[in-house]
């Protein structure tokens, strides 16, 4: 299916809808093809997009591409990249993500803006992020130690670099020196190598300078001038500081409003928002998974789904389709539509599983409770559905999927109150079925 602009409008947005790495790297990849700009709001290196491009020196193979910070429309040479405002930027990975592209002879140089609002994030903010972790003993979020969260702290707190500091780089490593002795003191004179780390951004500072724009003014004339702007989240809706299982969340708004603020456009610009969602659920770290499946079963679809963090290689914890946590994303995101991904990956079990309810202390609750306490104690109700054993990994058209399937798809439509307009049926870019 072509044509993507018409059926998703000229500002789409795709947005995880559950707890993170739900595989939006590959649908973003896929509607590059038809959108010029491509603009990153939120998180930091701590989210990771997969892309599975189709190798040309080996057939039937693919090559892996995995990015933390660069925008996945990277991949596609016409498209412009933004880095927005709200993103935490680790320049040393950063540019470790451009030369992996550059030694693909994909160019980068002029495709990749960076928001003057933008913060960044020092090796220092790594190292108190991984001594904060280690003092939550058995309440650990389960962080990926990549300094996401003191780095929002500093924004928050109001002594953030932001990106447009570059321009002046002795205000630069006046602020930089600050922050660092106020970490200093607030945690130990914790051993640090400054010197190394100014040298790279003294080295750096000019390349740094030609990618920096207004992110908000470039997104927002692109779009008058007749352009099609597509925006991309990180994380997951179940991961919100303010909607999530909190605390056992990340320090941003992966949900709709994120992309507002961290992109500086108007909500009633977007004209489409997809919600990506696996035909199961997983999550990786601490904190509750009412669907989690603890027994062989869990590790079986691990395996077949490759389930392991693209950020940390850590084993992503795995469960049944959760419809609660679709609905409740659903109505917080506003979703037009849910990308299914994935659905290959349950084929050959014999009967599958998705929750309809949770039950707390004997009442049916009207949605996703904020209660740590509740969500111990919570009775998910499920309902059981045939499965098919079926090759699925080369239909292309709906029509085409086993009966079976079509049945899990069609109850995971009317549970989760969301028409299903594309599905995920193998890793590839053509991996995927588009709906009308």
């Amino acid at each position: 299916m072509a044509n993507f602009t018409e059926k998703y409008g000229n500002l789409a947005v795709v947005l995880g809808a559950q707890w993170g790495d739900e595989g939006k790297g590959k649908l973003i990849d896929i509607l590059s093809e038809e959108y010029d700009t491509i603009v990153r709001a939120t998180g930091g290196a701590n989210a990771g997009h997969t892309i599975h491009l189709p190798d040309t020196e080996n057939p039937g193979q693919t090559k892996k591409f995995i990015f933390h910070l660069i925008p996945s429309g990277m991949l596609h040479e016409k498209t412009v990249s933004v880095i927005g405002n709200g993103v935490v930027i680790h320049f040393p990975t950063l540019y470790e993500e451009l030369q992996i592209l550059e030694d693909n002879q994909i160019t980068t140089k002029d495709r990749l803006l960076i928001s003057d609002r933008a913060h960044v994030l020092f090796d220092y903010h790594k190292v108190v992020d991984g001594m904060q972790e280690n003092t939550k003993g058995e309440k650990k979020v389960g962080t990926t130690k990549r300094g996401i969260g003191p780095c929002y702290t500093d924004k928050i707190r109001r002594n953030g670099i932001r990106v447009h500091d570059f321009l002046d780089m002795e205000v630069f490593e006046r602020k930089y020196m600050a922050n660092l002795e106020l970490f200093k003191q607030m945690y130990g004179d914790f051993e640090y190598d400054t010197e190394t780390e100014l040298k790279f951004y003294r080295e750096k500072a000019n390349e740094i300078i030609e990618m920096i724009t207004d992110g908000s003014y470039y997104a927002n004339r692109a779009l008058k001038e007749g352009k099609n702007v597509l925006a991309e989240g990180a994380n997951g809706a179940m991961l919100d500081i303010d909607h999530g299982t909190y605390p056992f969340v990340t320090s941003s708004n992966p949900t709709i409003g994120g992309i507002c603020t961290g992109l500086g456009l108007g909500a009633t610009k977007i004209t489409n928002v997809i919600g990506i969602m696996k035909a199961y659920v997983t999550r990786v770290g601490g904190g509750p998974f009412p669907t989690e499946l603890l027994d062989d079963l869990g590790s079986q679809i691990r395996e077949a789904g490759g389930e392991f963090g693209s950020t940390t290689g850590r084993p992503r914890r795995c469960g049944w389709y959760d419809s609660v946590v679709a609905r409740y994303s659903a109505m917080v995101n506003g979703l037009s539509s849910i990308n299914l991904t994935k659905l290959d990956v349950l084929t050959g079990l014999p009967t599958l599983q998705i929750a309809t309810h949770y039950k707390y202390r004997g009442q049916t609750l009207d949605s996703f409770p904020a209660s740590l306490e509740w969500l111990e104690e919570i009775e998910v109700q499920y309902i059981e559905i045939p499965g098919w054993t079926e090759d699925i990994s080369k239909i292309r058209n709906y029509e085409d999927l086993p009966e079976n399937a079509r049945a899990y798809v069609e109850k995971i439509e009317e549970l989760s109150e969301v028409n299903v307009s594309s599905i995920g049926v193998g890793v590839s870019r053509e991996d995927m079925i588009f709906r009308d």
